[in-house]
């Protein structure tokens, strides 16, 4: 028998490291040829590192969450002949982050592809003593060895009187504090004032308000590492609103006209066509009127001080997925018309959900649109995909009272959220850019005319 060591390989690009998002192995596992080990996750996509042979898991190195240099050991194996270190089973890389007698993070839930994804299996740890201190109590110290071996809470069957004198129950009322789950350490269980200090002192479960509203304190915090595709959406957002000074434009859009050429291409479209959102109708605007601010179709790079102005529109939908919000791209909007349009933006939308699209599904934008569907709200302010200077989103449609050559009437409303990066594009500009787009959306035959 022999030790097969599984490295990290280069998964391209250039890349120098990834991160290890989910272990689908554990120590004594025996695997065949090709299953899958581990997912690891890039500054573009989730990949799955598969074995190149068969053999018994010997031990695991990284945990979830942590980053793996190219070329360093991730599995170790037992196989069949010499494998590819010296050694009889022996571990030939032991790292600090070594598993060998722990079991991994559980693999993640089905559903998730080779796409950008992150496992839904971080670790949760609660600490020793849940919930927040109640206030109030004795004064005085508390018993150090009472705090430190007294449980946050006792186990005693349902309907069994705790015994306490009538001072400690009167305290224990007056502190909210129900007796029953109070540990006793006197004869028979019996509950002290020491009992009651360690029970505050270590966070214990507080009893039902006593305002007389019924309704039970809630304690414990949950610890949830930030890993995998959750990670990389903070340290984007967090980029974005670091390097770009936000310029917030919104606007309000009758989307009247439109919403009723919507419903009637919808209600007679062809069978292999997709139905129409609110969406292809905004992308054709776009189309429309970026060649005319060529500044604001574009990707900053702010570290060579350079603008670089793209001819192609290539529209990224920011889509929420299970796995957090990921940004397909549209690419070359400008080709496609109002059902291409429609289509393409479905299925980078569903690509993405379903943790299936590809590196170039998932780069190369030049504009964003983000949209919240009916939950949109009356006002967003969109963060800035970086390093693009710009981003679209529609609000929700709602009817209301609008004032029409003197006459109150109903019209659909919706408005139009924008944010641009002021170091690039004038506050002027982005103004007169939301206007265009708001007049082709307010008279939608000019969608179509050339």
């Amino acid at each position: 028998m022999g030790t097969y060591v599984f490295r990290l390989p280069d998964v391209g690009e250039g890349t120098a490291e990834a991160e290890i998002v989910a272990w689908h192995v554990k120590v004594g596992d025996t695997i065949a040829e090709d299953q899958n080990l581990v997912d690891v996750m890039t500054d573009k996509a989730t990949v799955e590192m598969t074995s190149p042979v068969a053999g018994k898991v010997l031990a695991m190195h990284g945990e979830a969450g942590e980053m793996a240099p190219v070329g360093a050991p991730l599995v170790e194996l037992e196989v069949e002949g010499a494998g590819n270190v010296k050694g009889n089973g022996a571990s030939a890389a032991k790292s600090p982050t070594s598993q060998t007698n722990s079991p991994p993070s559980p693999p993640r839930s089905g559903g998730e592809g080779r796409g950008e994804g992150v496992s839904k299996s971080a670790k949760t740890e609660r600490p020793p003593h849940p919930g927040p201190l109640p206030q109030g109590g004795r004064g005085g110290s508390v018993s150090s060895s009472s705090a430190e071996f007294a449980p946050a809470f006792t186990t005693r069957v349902a309907n069994e009187k705790p015994l306490a004198s009538p001072a400690v129950r009167q305290r224990a009322h007056d502190l909210g504090i129900e007796l029953q789950f109070v540990p006793g350490t006197g004869p028979a269980g019996r509950i002290s004032h020491a009992d009651l200090d360690a029970y505050v002192a270590s966070g214990g479960r507080t009893a039902v308000s006593r305002s007389g509203g019924g309704h039970a304190a809630r304690d414990g915090i949950e610890q949830v590492k930030v890993i995998g595709l959750r990670r990389k959406i903070a340290e984007k957002m967090q980029e974005s609103k670091r390097r770009i000074p936000h310029y917030a434009y919104v606007d309000e859009v009758d989307m009247t006209e439109l919403e009723d050429l919507r419903a009637h291409l919808n209600a007679n479209r062809k069978q292999d066509q997709p139905k129409l959102t609110v969406l292809p109708f905004l992308m054709r605007a776009l189309v429309k009127v970026l060649p005319d601010y060529p500044q604001i179709n574009a990707r900053y790079d702010d570290e060579a001080g350079v603008l670089h102005r793209y001819a192609p529109v290539h529209i990224g939908i920011a889509t929420q997925t299970a796995n957090g919000l990921i940004v397909p791209v549209v690419h070359h909007a400008e080709a496609l018309d109002i059902w291409q349009s429609a289509a393409e933006v479905a299925r980078v939308s569903a690509a993405a959900r379903d943790n299936k699209a590809t590196r170039d599904e998932l780069s190369g934008s030049t504009i964003t649109i983000t949209s919240l569907g009916p939950l949109g709200g009356l006002v967003t302010t969109p963060v800035i995909n970086h390093p693009e200077v710009a981003i679209v989103g529609p609000n929700k449609i709602v009817e209301r009272p609008v004032v029409r050559e003197g006459q109150v009437t109903v019209r659909k409303m919706m408005n139009l959220s924008s944010s641009f990066d002021h170091r690039v594009v004038d506050g002027y500009d982005a103004a007169e850019f939301i206007q265009r787009i708001k007049a082709l959306l307010e008279h939608p035959a000019l969608l179509f005319m050339e």
